[in-house]
């Protein structure tokens, strides 16, 4: 994931991925960073970012988080916890970090928090995630 930092995702395995089109700033072991620009259909009636696409955004930067840990078998959510705290406007600039809190053997834990371009917190979540039976492609 190096080599893709400062690029929007254009090529990943989730399709979700690639809609929310999101610009990868930092990735190392376990974490990530990427920041998303609130488009027109990301909104509600109200013009700011839809809570649905919020919890996109984290459920998306956590499993993309848990999959850069390169383990041989896919991850699916158990749980999904978010607190919306603030909006954010079409137009503006969010960026999300995503980070693993504990990896057990068969559940990984992980947060995630989205900030305004203030440092402003607009949402945070957290996931459980299990390990599944399926094999990730070239594992």
């Amino acid at each position: 994931m190096q080599a893709r930092l400062g690029q929007e995702i254009t090529e990943s395995p989730s399709p979700l991925s690639r809609w929310l089109r999101g610009t990868l700033l930092k990735a190392e072991p376990g974490e990530l960073t990427l920041q998303f620009t609130v488009r027109e259909e990301m909104t509600n009636p109200m013009g700011i970012i839809h809570g649905g696409m919020v919890a996109a955004i984290i459920d998306d930067v956590i499993g993309m988080t848990v999959f850069s840990l390169h383990h041989e078998f896919f991850y699916t959510s158990v749980n999904l916890n978010i607190d919306f705290l603030a909006g954010a406007k079409l137009g503006s600039s969010i960026t999300a970090h995503s980070g693993i809190v504990r990896q057990g053997r068969n559940i990984i834990h992980a947060e995630c928090r989205v900030l305004d371009t203030e440092g402003k917190l607009l949402a945070k979540g957290s996931s459980n995630l299990l390990v599944t039976q399926i094999r990730k492609p070239g594992a």
